[in-house]
């Protein structure tokens, strides 16, 4: 996807900020998988005054193909002349010492900053209590060197960060592709960008509905799965969790309790394994359970969850329509739109605000924005009859004695009124 690599996006230029200060923190750059993280990267590095080296961790040969530095530098930190400590088939302790002595080097004469920045980093076994090591040593030594670390692996990386690099991080986060980036990149309309989704590395296969539904399913969703998740978590069940993600993909849209979840799921385990299930699925970007809005925290943690998919392409992927089935069919098309508008919530929102969903007898408002003492009410107008004000009532009356502001969206089937929605971060709901 060359036009995807010269698209760049807001994340590039939070990284050429952090790098014109001084490097007082690691970055970490983290998202889920074809998010376009070491896009992003690179086109940092190509535009940043500062010179770099960059490290793909799962090619450990990589500097030897390509470093510039000749045999004075290797030679200085004790390295052969032929460079044979690097061809190494899986990069260990010695070899990302001796990568980080060859970026100090080059720190070290150069008169505008440095930046070493290793890709994939969960590759080498021990990696935080290593990378702490050279990162407090620098700053004793006062180096004027920023690091980068990404990984494909956000359960590893989150790891490693709170075992040993507490304090001596910041993350520089990458959600799935918002509208007005897929729009502006590849042309896409609203149709194809409610029912392909934002993942960008799909954009070339869509003409060919079947083989971009293989490319989902199996090299994006089963690939976080059994790479970010089962191959760094105990999983008891790894057939429940696979269960688990189809069922939130078909349920996308819907409230569905942890009791109904397991009548549907075979060798279903108990409601906590599905929960904790649910929440590593959410964590690496496929399917997030919302929980009830309420004021006491502990009725939230008790609600049965609100399925909603993290990218709409995870829902489409996993459904029997078509694209052109999927607009026929109102019904489906309305829990495609709502998932649409919940993805949207899911990568803007940030850690400061919270997102729900609220439910009170037979009144329900699709979505709740919590920061503080604001809360905004997103209701979904679309494959539905007209919006009733009565969950709106129902909700201010229900919360009436709190000193709370509160706000009312309603997101009209209109396709200008839904854009223009979706081209909105959640920040400027909660204003």
């Amino acid at each position: 996807m060359h036009f995807m690599n010269r698209f760049e996006r807001d994340s590039k230029k939070t990284l050429l900020d952090r790098f014109s200060e001084p490097p007082e923190r690691i970055l970490i750059v983290a998202g889920p998988r074809q998010c376009g993280k070491t896009t992003a990267l690179l086109q940092a590095l190509k535009d940043c005054r500062s010179g770099n080296l960059y490290v793909p961790v799962d090619q450990p040969d990589f500097i030897d193909r390509h470093s510039p530095l000749e045999t004075e530098s290797t030679n200085a930190i004790g390295w052969p002349n032929d460079h044979q400590l690097f061809r190494v088939t899986q990069p260990d302790k010695e070899w990302l010492i001796r990568v980080w002595q060859l970026a100090r080097l080059e720190a070290q004469k150069s008169e505008s900053g440095y930046i070493l920045a290793l890709d994939e980093i969960q590759k080498v076994p021990n990696w935080s209590k290593i990378v702490k090591g050279l990162w407090d040593a620098d700053r004793i030594d006062g180096l004027q060197m920023h690091v980068v670390l990404l990984g494909s692996a956000p359960l590893r990386i989150q790891k490693g960060l709170t075992e040993s690099l507490a304090g001596r991080f910041e993350t520089i986060r990458l959600k799935h592709w918002s509208y007005a980036e897929m729009s502006a990149a590849f042309n896409f309309d609203l149709d194809q960008y409610i029912y392909f989704g934002g993942y960008p590395g799909g954009v070339s296969l869509i003409a060919d509905e079947q083989r971009w539904r293989n490319y989902i399913l199996d090299s994006l969703a089963q690939t976080s799965i059994e790479r970010d998740i089962l191959a760094m978590q105990k999983i008891d069940k790894p057939a429940l969790m696979k269960q688990l993600f189809k069922l939130g993909s078909s349920y996308s849209g819907k409230e569905l309790s942890f009791n109904k979840m397991l009548g549907s799921l075979q060798d279903a385990g108990n409601t906590t394994t599905l929960a904790r299930y649910l929440d590593l699925l959410s964590q690496v970007g496929l399917i997030t359970g919302l929980q009830q809005y309420s004021v006491e925290k502990f009725r939230r943690r008790a609600s049965s969850p609100k399925l909603n998919v993290n990218n709409t392409a995870l829902m489409s992927a996993s459904s029997d329509h078509t694209f052109e089935e999927a607009r026929a069919d109102k019904t489906f098309w309305g829990r495609l739109v709502e998932s649409a508008v919940g993805a949207h919530l899911l990568n803007t929102h940030s850690s400061y605000a919270e997102l729900c969903y609220w439910r009170k007898n037979n009144f329900e408002i699709d979505f709740v924005l919590a920061r503080g003492r604001r809360i905004t009410l997103i209701e979904v107008k679309s494959g539905k009859q007209q919006i009733s004000s009565k969950g709106f009532q129902k909700f201010e009356k229900h919360h009436a004695s709190r000193e709370v502001s509160i706000k009312r969206i309603e997101v009209s089937s209109s396709a200008t009124l839904l854009a223009e929605f979706l081209a909105t971060p959640v920040s400027e709901w909660l204003e």
